[in-house]
C-alpha cells in the first residue's frame, strides 16, 4: 500500500501524540513533601482531611529528651510514600485554597498510617474517621502518645 507524504505525517504525528500521552502517565510523579499532612503533588497543594500533624517546628519530651516531632511526622510520610505512586480522593478546597483530600500509598491511607503511627491525631473538628486509628497509637503508646506533647492546633494557637 503506497502513502503519501500528507498520510505519512499524520501517522506519525498521532502515533507522537499516542506515546507522549501514556510517557506522561507513567512518568514519576511531581511530589514534595511539605509536612506530615501537606504534600504537593504534580503542582497541586494538598492538605490531608480529617488528621492533623504536629508543625514542624514542634517538639515533644520523652524521659527528658526533646525530640522533633514534627520533623519525625515528616520524615515518617516520606518513608511511607518512597518511591510509589500516591493518589489522592479530594474533598474540595479550604480557605487557604489548598485541595482537602484522602492520599493513598498502595491503597493505604496515608492519614490512617500517620495517626496509627502515633504521630498525626484524628481531626474531630472536622471529621471522626480517624479516632479508632488514634484510639489503637494512644492505647499501645504509639508515637507522641508516648511523650509529652501538646496537640498540634494547640501548638499553633499559642506559638
Amino acid at each position: 500500500m503506497f502513502l503519501n507524504k500528507k498520510k505519512v505525517i499524520l501517522v506519525i504525528s498521532v502515533s507522537l501524540l499516542i506515546f507522549f500521552l501514556i510517557f506522561n502517565q507513567v512518568r514519576s510523579q511531581d511530589l514534595r513533601v511539605v509536612d506530615g499532612d501537606t504534600i504537593h503533588l504534580n503542582g497541586e497543594k494538598i492538605r490531608f482531611t480529617g488528621i492533623d500533624t504536629p508543625e514542624l517546628k514542634q517538639t515533644c519530651i520523652k524521659e527528658g529528651v526533646i525530640n522533633p516531632c514534627g520533623v519525625i511526622a515528616k520524615e515518617i510520610l516520606i518513608k511511607k510514600i518512597n518511591d510509589n505512586k500516591v493518589e489522592c480522593i479530594s474533598n474540595g478546597k479550604d480557605k487557604y485554597k489548598r485541595t482537602l483530600a484522602e492520599c493513598f500509598v498502595n491503597g493505604e491511607s496515608l492519614s490512617s498510617y500517620l495517626v496509627r503511627s502515633g504521630y498525626g491525631f484524628a481531626y474531630r473538628k472536622y471529621s471522626k474517621k480517624f479516632i479508632l486509628d488514634e484510639d489503637y497509637a494512644k492505647a499501645n503508646k504509639i508515637g507522641m502518645w508516648s511523650m509529652k506533647f501538646d496537640y498540634p492546633w494547640d501548638y499553633r494557637k499559642y506559638n
